[in-house]
């Protein structure tokens, strides 16, 4: 057996198959080559597909078993521009599909990065008062922890030699200004006021409030105590000393606290922390306020990490007027962080993500999508910024798309094995060319791929030999001839008496 003869028997095998086609279809012509098709009317389809198991495919419409009506696959003219894997339904397949779409706009977007946050004292607001005499608490009057103070109210009075003998002090030196106050000299006029100044600022500097200097300087009689006000409005958090106790400067005797506004701090993850900056809003919700959104700003970024847990903490800040957030409590924090007010923004639903691409579909008209690839930025809370490939105000698919694409890449190898095909019909001698169009059989493309198929994955026993062009006859079973009616062998040798 020659070459020649290995493919008219490839031949003949093709043309079985395009003969068993044409005998179990319709018997007729209605489906036809999608360039022939084109020729005369791309209104009608070219077959019908199973919208479940895209090889099942009908000359005519049909229903499957699940009562689904078959997809129509057209035919696509030369002058439409569109990508090859553009898909066109009918409006009723599409209604049954269940086919949403969406809006591409342009709206604001934020990177969400979530933390764990602990509410504590605002480290600016915090003030520790000390006593600048020695003496003994005569009186407390705030002696409860969270109470609330305002600035100059009476926290206690103390008892203190020095305060007794810089009130004698000052005494003296206004009396020596009243009896000197008309002296002809005045160097020793001035030396007197100089005296009664240095004395009552020595007063304020140990704290001596100024409506008792005043009392002083009216009644002239010293007083055994003083009054320790509040230099803050706040919330007394600690009281380091009670009634009759010995206190020097080195004793705290009250811890306040503004909480008008508290610190939090929250713990970002190493692979977040390129995206967290100064300035970026906050919100944040308690287990103790539900439904409540508190909002407020990072105001600082530490410049190291904590060893244990590999993350960098950071401080945010929030208004707490109404005195909500309690030091020590624990939130959820959400960080926008990376904001883009102007993004170009569709459902993340709608993003078909494969291997390498990622892909959506694009309405172009009535049943017909357009799958495009695009390169998507930020994604947050169900939304995705795609930064090339959809334009703000263009229609995407948000469900049903799978089966779209499924379709869609069907379509692009149909496409490219016509191209293949109609190429090779041009080169001479080219076996597909001529399997394709044997005896002007008119097979559908998904047709003529399965035979191209069955042809390429014929038997791996029938080996051609690169060195003579003849078939290698080693792995083939021995020939028989057998005899026909007109004396004919099997072979199509002639025999002899």
């Amino acid at each position: 057996m020659n070459k020649s003869t290995l493919w008219v028997a490839v031949a003949m095998l093709a043309v079985g198959l395009g003969a068993g086609y044409w005998l179990s279809g319709s018997g007729s012509n209605s489906v036809s080559e999608p360039s022939k098709e084109l020729a005369t009317d791309k209104s009608e389809p070219l077959f019908y597909r199973n919208p479940m198991n895209a090889e099942i495919t009908s000359p005519v419409p049909a229903k499957d078993s699940m009562g689904m009506d078959y997809i129509a696959v057209y035919a696509k003219g030369s002058g439409d521009k569109v990508s090859a894997g553009t898909v066109e339904i009918d409006s009723m397949v599409v209604q049954n599909l269940g086919v949403r779409t969406a809006i591409a706009k342009k709206s604001a977007i934020s990177r969400t990065i979530r933390a764990v946050g602990r509410v504590d004292f605002d480290e600016e607001r915090m003030a520790r008062l000390h006593p600048k005499v020695e003496g003994w608490i005569e009186e407390t009057h705030i002696d409860k922890t969270g109470q609330q103070v305002n600035k100059n109210d009476i926290l206690l009075s103390i008892y203190s030699p020095k305060l007794v003998s810089t009130q004698q002090e000052y005494l003296l030196a206004l009396n020596n200004l009243a009896a000197l106050e008309q002296s002809p000299f005045e160097e020793i006029r001035r030396g007197a006021q100089e005296l009664v100044k240095s004395s009552r600022q020595r007063l304020q500097l140990l704290d001596v409030p100024e409506h008792q200097i005043h009392e002083l300087e009216k009644s002239r009689q010293v007083k055994n105590s003083l009054h320790i006000h509040s230099p803050v409005t706040g919330t007394v958090i600690r009281i380091g000393s009670r009634q009759g106790q010995h206190v020097s400067p080195g004793t705290e005797l009250y811890m306040l606290v503004d909480l008008s506004q508290v610190w939090v701090y929250a713990d970002i993850y190493e692979n977040e922390l390129p995206w967290v900056k100064e300035g970026d809003q906050v919100e944040m919700t308690l287990a103790s306020v539900p439904g409540k959104i508190f909002t407020g700003s990072l105001e600082y970024i530490y410049p190291y990490a904590e060893s244990k847990t590999r993350t960098t903490k950071v401080r945010l800040v929030f208004d707490n007027s109404e005195l909500l957030l309690r030091p020590n409590m624990f939130s959820e924090v959400v960080i926008r962080a990376d904001s883009q007010p102007d993004a170009v923004v569709i459902p993340s639903e709608a993003v078909i993500r494969s291997g390498q691409q990622t892909r959506v579909f694009v309405v172009r008209d009535a049943g017909k999508f357009e799958p495009r690839i695009v390169k998507l930025g930020i994604e947050s809370e169900g939304q995705v910024a795609v930064l090339e490939g959809v334009k703000a105000g263009e229609e995407v698919v948000t469900s049903a798309q799978f089966l779209l694409d499924s379709e869609s890449k069907l379509r692009e190898a149909t496409a490219k094995m016509m191209e293949s095909l109609n190429e090779a019909k041009t080169a001479d001698g080219d076996m597909s060319s001529e399997v394709m169009n044997h005896e002007g059989m008119n097979m559908p493309a998904h047709e003529s791929m399965k035979a191209a198929e069955m042809i390429m994955d014929m038997p791996s026993d029938m080996n051609m030999s690169h060195d003579n062009g003849m078939m290698d006859h080693s792995n083939m079973p021995e020939q028989k001839v057998m005899p026909t009616h007109d004396g004919m062998s099997g072979n199509g040798a002639h025999q002899h008496d």
